[in-house]
């Protein structure tokens, strides 16, 4: 099973979200996927991120959302990370703000390593103590830390 640690480069985290809307948030994303091996241009993977959206909102509830979609070629999954300190309106479940943003593209063709990264992330997000810290974190590289070090947790647990 992938980690976080191996799917998610600190080149990929962002502590300074501020788009106003959900589509400036999901160019924010795409645009952070530009410190990872996905090379594809940032308004490709907007269109991917959107095109789920469409379907429904991938905003989760507690302030978290995971926008996703399935590229084909892409090397494996691949995930980006961001905090929008304020909060946004993303239409999550529960009406609240977004705060905590995880983005995450798989292979086309791989649905099993899609669903198992969301099942993974879903589960690490549930943490209220986690989401607490990474909204306060100074920096990327203490959000970066904060993730891989819970993922590590649940993994041994």
């Amino acid at each position: 099973m992938l980690t976080i640690a191996e799917i998610l480069p600190l080149t990929c985290v962002s502590t300074r979200l501020d788009a106003s809307a959900k589509s400036g948030v999901l160019a924010q994303l795409a645009e952070l996927y530009r410190g990872s091996d996905v090379g594809l241009e940032p308004s490709k993977i907007v269109e991917v991120l959107a095109e789920r959206e469409r379907l429904a909102s991938t905003g989760v509830g507690s302030g978290v959302a995971i926008p996703h979609g399935r590229v084909p070629g892409l090397r494996g999954v691949r995930c980006v990370f961001g905090v929008h300190r304020e909060g946004v309106d993303f239409e999550a479940i529960d009406g609240e703000p977004v705060h905590l943003f995880i983005g995450v593209l798989a292979p086309d063709g791989q649905a099993s390593q899609h669903l198992k990264a969301l099942a993974r992330i879903s589960r690490l997000f549930r943490n209220a103590e986690l989401r607490e810290a990474l909204i306060a974190a100074k920096d990327e590289a203490e959000a970066h830390r904060l993730l891989v070090q819970a993922d590590e947790g649940a993994s041994q647990a």
